[in-house]
Formats: C-alpha cells, structure tokens, sequence
C-alpha cells in the first residue's frame, strides 16, 4: 500500500528533521537503527547515543544493504534504517533485492530534503519529483508512505515493531542544517559494540 500522509503537494517538506528522529526513536526498547552517513548519523546521536545504533560514516549507498544483513541475521529484531534521500539514490538498486527478500522486520526511513546535503545542498531527484516512496512501492515493499505530518510519523514508529512486511518511508523534512552532534568515528570501535551488544565477541 502507497500513501500520502499529511498535506502537501509539492516537494518541499516542512517537518523539523532532528524532531522527526526523536520521535522514531523515542521508546526504542531493542530497535536495532542502522544510519546513513553525514545528518542521519547526527540526528540518531542527537536522540541518544545508543549500543544498538551502527552509524555509518562512509560506504555511501549501503545503508540499506546494511540493513538487510542485519535483518536477516537478527530474524527477531526490528531494524530501522535512517538515511538521507542522496544517500538513498546512490543504493537505488538495494531498494529491488531487499522487495525480493522480504524481510519483515525491516524498515527504511529516508530524511528527505530534497537537496544532497552534503556537497552544497544541490537539488536532488525527490527535490525534482522523483517520488522514492513510489519506486519502493513499484519494486514491492509491503507497505510504503510519504510522510508530512508527525501523525505519520508516528504511524511509521508503530509499524517499526510490527515485523508484518518490509516498510518503506520517505519523510519530507525541511532543507535546513542542524548543529553537528557526532557518533563515535572510530569504526572498530562502532563494530566492537554494537557486537556486544547482539551478544558476539570483538573481531
């Protein structure tokens, strides 16, 4: 199922992105949260750092594909992945494998600006009306949404646990940069922890 929660034609979104992440977070219990790199990463610190959190800080596009693994290695936990729509248009083609595989406990959540972030908030595709929630949808999610309101988001917090059918979410946020707030850099360090914290020894 595809829907549009909350008003809104353009592409333009006006949802505070740092609230957004608070919010999806808020209760996490056991979540397992997988973070594209660049704001994702620092809107998931700004919330709380967390053992469960696996920030990546490079590997541009796999976030998804991370998540993948993870939800297919750890059937019993619910997997969020928070990323960025520039992110996300680099692992495009994550978005078919993960609708074939079907994993039902995963969930991918794209913060989008509509502006690649990262290198000069050039305007990216969805900022041009590539509708990436549409694409999950046509390469068959189970359930796909754009989001505009924090009703949907909160619905999309929900169905995080609900482990019935692989979700997809994209977030209309506002183009707008918040203050840095910096996960750990030391990769080892991420991968040790988040390691323990599933219950395996350091490699």
């Amino acid at each position: 199922m595809g829907q549009v929660i909350g008003a809104g034609l353009s592409g333009a979104g006006s949802l505070d992105r740092r609230a957004v992440v608070a919010h999806l977070l808020a209760g996490r219990k056991e979540l397992l949260v997988v973070t594209g790199l660049g704001s994702p990463a620092s809107d998931v610190m700004a919330a709380g750092d967390h053992d469960n959190n696996y920030y990546l800080w490079g590997a541009m596009g796999s976030a998804a594909t991370v998540g993948l693994g993870l939800a297919t290695a750890q059937p019993k936990r619910s997997v969020l992945v928070l990323t960025g729509d520039g992110e996300m248009l680099m692992g495009f083609g994550s978005l078919a494998t993960i609708a074939l595989r079907k994993p039902v406990n995963l969930t991918i959540a794209v913060l989008d600006n509509g502006h690649f972030g990262e290198t000069g908030m050039q305007p990216s595709h969805p900022g041009r009306g590539v509708p990436l929630d549409q694409v999950a949808r046509t390469c068959g999610f189970s359930w796909t949404a754009e989001i505009r309101d924090m009703d949907g988001v909160e619905d999309l917090r929900q169905r995080v646990s609900t482990r019935d059918g692989v979700n997809f979410a994209t977030i209309k946020i506002k183009a707008e940069n918040h203050p840095r707030v910096l996960p750990p850099r030391d990769g080892v360090y991420v991968k040790n922890r988040f390691r323990a914290a599933l219950g395996h020894e350091p490699i």
